[in-house]
């Protein structure tokens, strides 16, 4: 009887289990040589398609953030709410892989995705009025605010133990206790506080900078 055939290596294979291995452990947990076993192939086999770590993880990464809509950009959506259409939609696609969150936040490099990601901000940010530096800056800060929001929770920084947190020693704490039960309400309105924020200050620098002009 013949035996069954392992599937092919492939990229999408590779990098698959690149992101599952992050996910499950951490950055730290990924090697040319864990990834081979968990593929069940050999070492060097993994070089007939990536050169090296640092690729599969760019390749990685940037399946996350190709995850990311970006068709607010091109409908004809006022740039306001394109701009935070966006960040929500950013932020939901980092926050499923909040380990992979450090590399992407060293920056797009040349990974296709995450340059057509910062290609359409700025495009959109031009096409909007804003002078190409204010279109740089905003990009920057949005990928500041989104990626800091989805590398951690908030809520789960404060244990559940109300002993933890001496009145005479944290007067205001009496309640942060409570805060990882509930962590998704505190992190998600954490979120569009801010961004809420984000945009609404930027309305009135577009106002100033643009409008006025």
């Amino acid at each position: 009887m013949a035996r069954p055939r392992k599937p092919l290596l492939s990229r999408e294979r590779i990098v698959a289990a690149a992101l599952a291995l992050v996910d499950a452990e951490g950055l730290q947990a990924v090697s040319t040589r864990r990834l081979a076993a968990e593929l069940g192939v050999s070492g060097p086999s993994l070089y007939n398609h990536f050169a090296t770590k640092d690729d599969i993880l760019d390749a990685a990464a940037d399946t996350v953030i190709d995850r990311v809509d970006l068709s607010v950009f091109d409908d004809g959506t006022p740039w306001a709410d394109a701009l935070a259409a966006w960040a929500r939609s950013y932020r939901a696609a980092l926050a499923a892989h909040p380990h992979i969150v450090p590399f992407l936040a060293q920056g797009p490099g040349r990974r296709p995705a995450g340059l057509r990601q910062a290609d359409a901000v700025f495009g959109a940010m031009v096409g909007a009025g804003w002078p190409p530096a204010h279109a740089t800056r905003i990009g920057a800060t949005m990928r500041y605010f989104v990626a800091g929001s989805a590398l951690g929770s908030f809520a789960r920084g404060f244990v559940d133990d109300p002993d933890a947190y001496d009145p005479r020693d944290y007067p205001h704490l009496g309640q942060a206790h409570l805060l990882a039960e509930h962590r998704r309400q505190v992190d998600d309105g954490a979120f569009d506080t801010g961004l809420r924020a984000l945009i609404d200050g930027l309305g009135l620098l577009y106002a100033e900078v643009v409008a006025g002009a």
